[in-house]
């Protein structure tokens, strides 16, 4: 992107923006873009701390090597034809905020979608806010539950990419919504649903991507926070506590990760005479890999083959109008103060302003 587009000019309007940002996937379901994709995500030090050199050896020498074909075989299995899942579904949820965020404030706002590995990049993002005139920015991780992980790498890459840039933006960075009424409210509405048009389970699962323990030893919240969306949506729905459960899903390596695990747990409910599931995932604002095929195909095999009778995954929260709002509420929430979201703004007595401090400035020499 050339220079040009960033440099500075007297009476530009100014606007806010606003980047949602997830995980990210491959550009195709293919060993090689899987192994770009896993290059990218794997090295990044949030997701595993191991000493460079060593980690270097075991992700170039075995894991890049072996890793990309299986995986490949498993994107194929949700493949859409706009491509990936979580990358389709985002493109709409970034669509529906902005319409509804333009409709409430009436202002001068940019919505715009990034993934943290993969495209369309941070850097791209905050590119196409500063390119569209934004000058004050929020950023959005779509992880409801801080972790390190996840969220932290989010804003190591955004301080990163702005450490390129000459003139900063204002800027506010959400850090989590694990507890936020709303999101609560839209995960309980969107299991009673699901009840109303199945039969309900013996128990309901929470299933959170897991973690190494050791990060939760260190410091990090997201056990905590997993924990605490699970309760309190377990008590919006009025449930006993042996009317459901927290797991966690996906781990790699040998070393302990949070417990209890989803797959073993799943294979040992039946034993214990729970033959009837629902499981849903609120750790992912978005269906994707781990979801749709981890969960849904995978782990239902798991627990037939153990001896259940019946396992319904209930989707994630996706585009429903419910996560919408609650997602624009919380961006509400961190948007006020600024001039876009003052009831006495107006779009267009503030680009006639603007037009004349232009015409003042050049007429006492500036160059833009």
């Amino acid at each position: 992107m050339a220079k040009t587009d960033f440099t500075y000019r007297h009476g530009s309007q100014e606007k806010l923006g606003i980047l949602l940002v997830n995980l990210g996937s491959p550009d195709a379901a293919t060993p090689s873009a899987v192994r770009r994709y896993l290059a990218e995500f794997l090295w990044d030090r949030r997701v595993v701390d191991a000493p460079r050199w060593l980690w270097w050896l075991v992700l170039h020498g075995i894991i890049l090597r072996t890793r990309p074909a299986r995986a490949a075989k498993a994107y194929q299995e949700v493949w859409t034809d706009q491509g990936s899942p979580l990358v389709a579904t985002s493109r709409l949820q970034t669509q529906a905020i902005e319409k509804a965020l333009m409709k409430k404030f009436r202002g001068d706002i940019i919505v715009d979608l990034a993934m943290r590995y993969g495209k369309p990049s941070i850097k791209d993002g905050l590119h196409a806010l500063r390119k569209a005139g934004a000058r004050r920015m929020i950023i959005l991780p779509m992880y409801p539950q801080y972790s390190a992980t996840t969220t932290a790498s989010v804003f190591d890459e955004v301080t990163n990419v702005l450490q390129g840039w000459r003139w900063l933006p204002d800027l506010r960075f959400i850090n989590h919504y694990h507890d936020h009424v709303k999101y609560i409210e839209a995960l309980a509405n969107s299991i009673r649903r699901h009840w109303e048009k199945n039969e309900r389970g013996d128990r309901l699962l929470f299933s959170f991507h897991g973690v190494p323990q050791r990060y939760i030893e260190s410091g990090d919240p997201y056990y905590c926070h997993c924990l605490k969306t699970a309760r309190l949506t377990a008590e919006a729905l009025q449930l006993e506590q042996d009317q459901w459960q927290v797991v966690f899903q996906s781990r790699f390596g040998k070393e302990p990760w949070l417990q209890p695990y989803c797959d073993k747990t799943l294979q040992q409910l039946p034993k214990d005479g729970v033959k009837n599931i629902d499981i849903i995932c609120p750790g992912f604002s978005a269906d994707c890999l781990e979801t749709l095929e981890e969960i849904e195909i995978q782990n239902r095999e798991l627990f037939m083959e153990a001896g259940g009778e019946s396992y319904h995954y209930i989707p994630a929260l996706n585009t429903e109008p419910e996560h919408i709002d609650a997602l624009c509420e919380i961006l509400t929430a961190h948007c006020f103060g600024w001039p876009e979201t003052m009831p006495n703004w107006d779009a267009g007595k503030r680009a006639v302003e603007d037009n004349k401090s232009r015409e003042r400035a050049l007429n006492m020499g500036a160059k833009q």
